[in-house]
């Protein structure tokens, strides 16, 4: 006779469905620890990046400050003080294929300028002036500052990554293929390009030549020098302006 009072016991539970849910709680305890673990990891980096972009904004107040006052003495001494002579230049392709010699299809090859507003930095250096002569009338390049430089790699800035053409949305990215080099970060990639250092080939193969706008109000005259009142050859200092233009 069953006793109706008696306690009723609960269905038992087979022991794959309990392996199962143990091995679910461990993996959601793994996963929690490891994002914990990442963030902390990220928080971090973000600390090392600030503490390297202010680094590098107070050595370029301090170079300014330097030049100033090296101005400043030569005026009172009577003196004309003459800045070093520039390292970085920003070339641009501004003109298409027709009637285009060989060699100099060549070194616009090896400028990777294969298009009409193609830009690229390059180091100055008796080689690569010697190839900008060549072919100076399909391109128009000059001296960048530090902020053209910082706009055209946050604004313009994309990655070579096994051949293909990616944009920079992290500093991971760059931290894993420049990492070696000491570059970790965006603004590492930035000072790197402004100093024209020993770093300046691997981040340049890191990046994809820039691909720009044409200016606002169109160019001027692409067959005349820039000196007489065109576009192509050297601008010096105010190649900043255009690319205000163009970025």
């Amino acid at each position: 006779m069953v006793d109706d009072n008696a306690p009723k016991r609960l269905p038992a539970v087979p022991e794959s469905v309990l392996k199962r849910r143990k091995a679910r709680t461990a993996f959601k305890l793994k996963s929690l620890k490891k994002a914990i673990e990442e963030r902390k990891e990220r928080v971090k980096k973000t600390k090392k990046y600030f503490k390297r972009a202010e680094a590098y904004v107070k050595e370029f107040r301090m170079k300014e400050r330097d030049e100033i006052r090296l101005a400043r003495n030569a005026k009172k001494a009577g003196d004309f003080y003459i800045p070093p002579e520039p390292k970085l230049a920003f070339i641009m392709r501004i003109r298409g294929v027709n009637q285009v010699a060989p060699k100099v299809k060549k070194v616009l090859q090896l400028f990777r300028l294969r298009q009409i507003n193609n830009g690229i930095f390059i180091k100055l250096n008796k080689a690569t002036l010697n190839m900008l002569r060549i072919c100076e009338p399909y391109v128009t390049w000059g001296y960048p500052n530090l902020k053209s430089v910082r706009e055209l790699v946050y604004k313009r800035g994309f990655a070579k990554i096994k051949g293909q053409r990616i944009p920079i949305t992290n500093n991971e990215m760059i931290e894993k293929k420049l990492g070696k080099y000491g570059i970790i970060c965006t603004e590492d990639l930035v000072h790197c390009i402004y100093r024209a250092d020993r770093r300046f080939k691997y981040a340049m193969n890191f990046l994809w030549p820039f691909k720009l706008n044409t200016p606002t109000g169109g160019w001027r005259k692409k067959t005349n020098h820039y000196v007489e009142g065109g576009d192509f050859g050297n601008r010096e200092d105010t190649i900043n302006k255009l690319l205000r233009k163009m970025v």
